[in-house]
């Protein structure tokens, strides 16, 4: 990656109902604009993900999605949508960036919003990056949190099935989210852990501690937890299959689709499927890797995406 940098200025943004949305500005001031969109939904930003943009040739927006990293107030699931963030993302490249056109950089669930952003404001996407494919389908959901991801990892999957009773092992999205959004502070803690462990210990296809450790904090935890599962809860607030179906309008972004071949998070099926509705943009598939950003093969795809495009 390239080398750490700091930002050159940070701030929040009031969102009018509720939210003040962490951002920071790094790189050339002056530099072709682009926005990092992370994962979760809940995840956070973090340094490292500055460092994927050369700091010469960009001007490098960075943000924490509603409810969680330095955004307040704390794992809020209040007016938190896939429609908010949309909207946020639009404001922050009108008030933050002053940019008629950005270049939008999405990986899990980033690619879901980075999809769904695009497909909004098509004229506001000079180009389109995105890993990790994951378009918040039923069955993309269930594989993870229900029943496929189980049979790669069957002894992290019974620490996933710990804090649930085996009668409401049947729908262990909807058995989470009583106990993230209940009252019993132990309870929403033993299941926030338990939620957030499983996906640090599947998404890189070797073991990793540094993944294992990223939300081992119980303030991360609970916002990571909490705010998934109330997406995947509500469906991701769109309608099934939405985000492929309006691939179409993405065709004169130019684009780049990245993908490890044992991803057990977003398998490879999700991407190839946005691949077959969205001919026009790249597709590589990185046979020696999972899930994660910053596995050796998905980075140098990453990293030759953005200097591909940062002169244009």
């Amino acid at each position: 990656m390239y080398p750490e940098i700091q930002p050159y200025a940070q701030g929040f943004l009031d969102t009018g109902d509720g939210h003040q949305v962490y951002w920071e500005l790094c790189g050339n001031p002056q530099g072709k604009p682009t926005v990092f969109l992370h994962g979760g939904p809940g995840g956070g930003c973090s340094p490292a993900h500055r460092r994927l943009f050369n700091p010469e040739h960009y001007n490098i927006l960075l943000f924490d999605q509603r409810g969680c990293g330095r955004s307040k107030p704390h794992a809020s699931l209040d007016n938190n949508t896939t429609w908010h963030l949309v909207s946020d993302i639009e404001r922050l490249r009108v008030e933050v960036l002053k940019a008629d056109r950005m270049q939008v950089f999405g990986g899990s669930w980033g690619s879901t919003l980075a999809l769904a952003y695009a497909e909004k404001h098509t004229d506001r996407v000079s180009e389109l990056i995105v890993r990790g494919i994951f378009t918040i389908r039923q069955a993309e959901i269930r594989w993870f949190y229900q029943e496929g991801a189980s049979w790669l990892f069957p002894e992290q999957w019974q620490h996933y099935l710990a804090p649930i009773p085996q009668d409401e092992q049947h729908d262990l999205v909807a058995a989470y989210h009583r106990r993230l959004t209940g009252d019993d502070r132990v309870a929403q803690l033993q299941a926030a852990h338990a939620w957030t462990q499983w996906e640090s210990h599947t998404i890189t296809l070797l073991p990793s501690p540094a993944h294992t450790q990223s939300h081992a904090a119980d303030d991360s935890a609970l916002a990571f937890a909490r705010i998934e599962n109330h997406y995947f809860t509500h469906k991701g607030f769109m309608e099934e299959g939405q985000l492929l179906r309006d691939a179409h309008k993405l065709k004169d972004i130019p684009g780049v689709i990245v993908q490890g071949r044992y991803d057990a998070c977003t398998p490879a099926r999700t991407a190839w499927d946005l691949h077959q509705a969205w001919p026009t943009a790249e597709f590589h598939i990185v046979d020696d890797a999972g899930h994660a950003f910053d596995e050796p093969g998905i980075l140098a795809r990453l990293l030759a995406a953005t200097d591909q495009f940062s002169q244009r």
